[in-house]
């Protein structure tokens, strides 16, 4: 269970998210795509209908919902599920503020839905997509997963949010949840022809040997056109440079690799 995060926006973060799960999911497993940021855009990128109406994931974490009723399976893809995000998410960090509990709601919904799956009903993967600020639903997603999944961007204020993600999550840690680190972070909008993305990505490993993934994924044009076709990149054109990027990406996760254990 991977929560996927950067308080800094425009980093590729819910394009990681989604496309990091359709490779997942090509690959034979089963995934649960969490979308929890107001904007919606994992659910439209993975043409899950996501209007007001549309049971979602504000209807788990505010009112108590059981978390089946909300799940859709991904058109495109068989074994992605995601619990779309609406609008209604967007007064969410208010309402959490009265409830019971208030940091564990995601947690506990997602506890009891998985307690109750049969070995063939589980999932072997559940990401979920922040907003990018720390706010009640962030945090809700901090609580509910052990590992933190950061996608960076290579430039030159990719480093400077890093540091301050890494202190609130230490918070989080010491306060809400004891198991949760980061096992994961991938540089994403890497422009081979520009010495700022080498740099940057030569820093982030030096920091972070053991969690950085060897892929890298470049700047693509078509990895941005995906979503407007209700897609992800995997489907939209799986011979890209960006799909094979992301198929890479997903490979070394499930292989429990990073860039230490490469020769």
């Amino acid at each position: 269970m991977l929560t996927v995060a950067n308080q800094k926006g425009g980093v590729g973060k819910t394009t990681t998210t989604v496309n990091i799960a359709a490779a997942l999911a090509q690959g034979g497993l089963r995934v649960l795509v969490i979308d929890i940021d107001p904007q919606g855009n994992a659910s439209t990128a993975l043409d899950i209908d996501h209007h007001p109406e549309v049971p979602s994931i504000y209807d788990v974490v505010v009112d108590g919902d059981p978390l089946a009723s909300v799940l859709q399976e991904c058109p495109q893809v068989p074994g992605l599920w995601c619990a779309p995000a609406t609008i209604d998410l967007a007064g969410a960090e208010i309402e959490l503020v009265s409830l019971v509990a208030r940091e564990m709601r995601l947690k506990n919904a997602l506890e009891a839905h998985l307690a109750g799956l049969s070995a063939t009903e589980r999932f072997d993967y559940v990401l979920i997509d922040c907003p990018p600020s720390l706010g009640l639903l962030t945090v809700n997603a901090f609580v509910a997963a052990s590992e933190v999944f950061i996608p960076i961007q290579c430039e030159y204020y990719a480093l400077e949010g890093l540091t301050q993600l890494l202190k609130n999550i230490e918070l989080i840690r010491v306060h809400l949840n004891q198991r949760l680190h980061v096992s994961t972070i991938l540089m994403t909008m890497y422009d081979a022809r520009t010495r700022l993305s080498a740099q940057v990505a030569d820093e982030v490993r030096a920091h972070f040997s053991a969690e950085v993934l060897k892929t890298a994924v470049p700047r693509s044009v078509r990895i941005s056109e995906a979503p407007s076709h209700g897609q992800t990149v995997m489907t939209y054109d799986p011979a890209s440079s960006g799909a094979l990027s992301y198929y890479d990406a997903a490979v070394e996760l499930a292989a429990g690799r990073s860039v230490g254990d490469h020769s």
